[in-house]
């Protein structure tokens, strides 16, 4: 017992660094959007692509991944180690070889693919070790995953404004180094045997009642985090701005960092929470949370920074706080052979759903400007808690963190 208590606890920190260093390349291309829009005279469509295109890529991965019950024939450890590292090629040869937008685009796409074999295939690694604490585990995981993607802000901010090509080799280095840790994991004793390919699975997957609430629930959650992490530095900028901060593109590409980053602090909480009080009780809240701050979004814009920071940082702390549970949730709901499957096409479907959420916000603040622009992601949260409620007073919910609903 005592060896398979440090096993675990070694494969969580093992992973969670890789995950943390493969993870920067989500928003490598969005961070450095302001350099490369202007150095490559892309329109304000193209700039969005950037980070778009990553989505896309994942959706692809994800669902060629499920459909091929990849993540649950491939060994993890490998699976993860060459995505990683074929995702820091793709990302370093924007930097050292692309002049234009198309080829870039392009590449993020490629990008996103190799990242569907990272973060689905992480979160089954996690399941594989933790029985009893795997909320705390997937979202110690998922704040690994979120400091991660807000590193490219930080980088930025410390040294990348008009070096773009700095911060697209540093998350490189660092998503390349993720990849060489990770081949030190070691299976854990919740481990499933590789599964045969099976195209029957991916419909019982689809027809599982509890699985289907549990994934309605990240639909909705889902809907409103990548819109958010994607244009918060632009309306920070634009807030800034419009209350008379000197110096607003540094300072807002800081406050992007804290507010993405500090929901790493927020899934590591909320992971201990749902373990120990219930899934779906803290999805709700969490969602409930983030929800209204779409709506508060727009009273405090143009505030002081007394008022915008500690706003934000809120912000930022609930609405990501809940991404683990959905994933933990559906690795308790579904058929322990193919979770690996359930999961990738859980975040295959909710990452395809943020492409149209992270268009839309542009185009209402061409209507109406940042100000009220994230109003309409108020939507998710209201659709997914109503989700996770639903599962709460279904007898599926039993399952979940070993009877607390």
């Amino acid at each position: 017992m005592a060896t398979i208590a440090h096993g675990k606890w070694r494969a969580l920190v093992l992973v969670g660094i890789a995950e943390l260093f493969a993870m920067t390349l989500w928003f490598s291309g969005t961070a450095v959007g302001p350099e490369l829009a202007e150095a490559w005279n892309l329109s304000a469509a193209e700039t969005a692509w950037l980070t778009n295109a990553v989505q896309l890529g994942f959706v692809v991965g994800a669902l060629l991944s499920a459909s091929l019950t990849v993540a649950d024939v491939v060994p993890p450890r490998y699976l993860f180690a060459g995505s990683a590292l074929t995702g820091a090629a793709v990302t370093a040869l924007i930097a050292g070889a692309v002049s234009s937008g198309l080829p870039a685009i392009v590449l993020r796409f490629l990008t996103g693919v190799t990242l569907a074999g990272v973060y689905p295939t992480g979160m089954k690694m996690m399941a594989a070790w933790f029985d009893e604490g795997r909320g705390l585990a997937i979202g110690v995981l998922v704040g690994a995953l979120t400091v991660g993607s807000a590193s490219p802000h930080l980088l930025r901010a410390i040294g990348g404004i008009g070096r773009p090509d700095l911060v697209l080799y540093g998350t490189a280095g660092l998503a390349a180094l993720g990849g060489l840790l990770v081949l030190a994991y070691e299976d854990g004793p919740h481990q499933p045997e590789t599964s045969p390919f099976d195209p029957s699975a991916i419909r019982r997957i689809v027809t599982d009642r509890g699985v289907v609430l549990a994934n309605a629930g990240y639909f909705g959650h889902m809907w409103e985090l990548y819109a958010v992490w994607t244009w918060i530095p632009i309306y920070l900028v634009a807030s800034l701005e419009a209350g008379g901060t000197a110096n607003p593109e540094q300072l807002a590409s800081l406050l992007a960092f804290g507010t993405i980053a500090i929901g790493g602090v927020g899934a590591w909480l909320a992971g201990s929470a749902a373990d120990r009080w219930g899934r779906s009780l803290v999805t709700s809240v969490s969602m409930g949370v983030s929800g209204t701050a779409c709506l508060l979004a727009g009273l405090v814009y143009g505030s002081s920074l007394l008022v915008v920071v500690p706003f934000v940082l809120v912000w930022g702390f609930f609405i990501v706080a809940d991404s683990a549970q959905f994933s933990a949730a559906v690795s308790e709901l579904a058929d322990p052979s193919y979770v690996g499957s359930a999961l990738t096409l859980q975040t295959a479907v909710g990452f395809l759903i943020t492409m149209v959420s992270i268009q839309l916000i542009p185009a209402v603040r061409n209507v109406i400007g940042w100000r009220w622009a994230f109003v309409p992601l108020v939507v998710g949260p209201l659709v997914g808690t109503g989700a996770m409620l639903w599962l709460r007073s279904l007898p599926e919910a039993t399952r979940l963190a070993n009877g607390r609903r």
